[in-house]
């Protein structure tokens, strides 16, 4: 969530951030309504004050035994409690109203985050490793798993319907394997924490991270009102929502092995076949929790992480720079590393590391203070998967 005090001393800039991302002008709108907002501020904050300051007049007006004066204040006060009762009421409804308009504003890019529409113009920033020539028409994952019995996707239709596995022998050891692996490097070479949080979380933790209210279509929910999570970002940026972290304490890294669950909203027709876009799958994810002077250095650290698995595996990729119509919601600026495909003569986005500035602290209320300084700001995130 973007901070309504920078929009107020930065309207212009919002508005060009937006342009980028390709949406509306929404400065006007939104100082707007926190003008009118504080205007109700102030006359709660009058009303309470004239409310004290009569009753402490009633006491006197008692001790002096003038009846007259004690009655006109009591009048007063009952008239200012109901004054007060009803610009409570809008005050809160105004906040609520601003609060519901910020939360489905997307992040303010990056200055170096290149300009665009789509992943059309996703610029490449490095590529790593030799594609190999093959003397035959290499064939789709899917091919070759089905072929050698490894992959059923007819037993795991019967079971749960379209978009889902069944992983069976070599190849579901062989994802169990990977797995270890990158935890292992994570937490033994570069410094993670690994975590097994919880598979399903709360409200609040899906709107810190940002998929609600405006994404909601795109998880699963449970009858009690819980969210499978779509990613092991939420819970593990979410450690630290509501709390004031020690600035010593920081960088705090985290990393996890644990299945997302996404409803692929949008999806029709895309990638039908394979293991791409499904809606339960396994996946490494690193999260870090920053103070804002090491924030960018850390989204590095974290992308060069996230590349050295595919470096140990030997497999060729590429790293490109989301351009601003493609990042994602909460991102500042987004690098996908795209492995190569032979079967489908392409790159494809094996994982995607963002940074997101305060935005997701201000969200979760997650803080910390500065050595040295009475006040808290807001943490710093980024997260990225493997």
């Amino acid at each position: 969530m973007l901070d309504i005090k920078w929009i107020r001393e930065n309207p212009e800039t919002l508005d060009k951030a937006l342009a980028k991302r390709g949406a509306q002008s929404l400065s006007s709108e939104l100082m707007a309504l926190d003008e009118k907002r504080r205007e109700y501020v102030g006359k709660v904050q009058a009303a309470q004050e004239r409310r004290n300051a009569a009753s402490k007049k009633i006491g006197k007006a008692m001790a002096a035994k003038d009846a007259a004066t004690a009655d006109k204040l009591k009048a007063e006060v009952a008239e200012l409690k109901d004054f007060l009762a009803q610009a409570e009421d809008e005050e809160r409804r105004l906040t609520r109203e601003l609060n519901d308009a910020l939360s489905s504003i997307p992040n303010v890019p990056l200055e170096d985050v290149p300009l665009g529409k789509d992943e059309s113009d996703n610029v490449e920033i490095r590529r790593i490793g030799n594609q190999r020539n093959f003397a035959f028409q290499p064939k789709e994952h899917f091919e070759l798993g089905e072929a050698l019995g490894y992959m059923d996707f007819e037993r795991a239709a019967k079971l749960a319907g379209s978009r889902f596995t069944v992983l069976k022998g070599p190849l579901a050891r062989l994802e169990r394997a990977l797995g270890q692996f990158m935890l292992d490097l994570h937490t033994t070479e570069h410094g993670y924490t690994e975590t097994m949080p919880p598979l399903m979380v709360r409200d609040e933790a899906v709107y810190g991270t940002g998929q609600l209210p405006k994404f909601s279509e795109d998880l699963f929910r449970t009858t009690d009102g819980r969210w499978l999570i779509p990613t092991a970002e939420v819970p593990l940026t979410n450690l630290v929502a509501d709390e004031i972290v020690d600035a010593k304490s920081l960088p705090q890294r985290y990393t996890a092995l644990t299945p997302c669950f996404r409803s692929e909203a949008g999806s029709a027709g895309r990638d039908t076949r394979g293991m791409l876009r499904q809606h339960q799958f396994l996946k490494v994810e690193m999260v870090s929790i920053t103070d804002a002077d090491t924030s960018i250095e850390e989204h590095e650290r974290m992308t060069a992480c996230a590349e050295e698995v595919l470096k140990r595996l030997g497999l060729p990729f590429r790293t490109v720079v989301l351009c601003t119509g493609d990042m994602g919601f909460g991102a500042q600026k987004t690098y996908d590393i795209e492995v190569w495909l032979p079967g489908q003569n392409t790159y494809r986005e094996i994982s995607s590391c963002s940074v997101c500035g305060d935005f997701q602290g201000r969200r979760m209320n997650a803080r910390y203070r500065p050595e040295g300084e009475k006040s808290t700001r807001s943490a710093y995130a980024r997260n990225g998967s493997t």
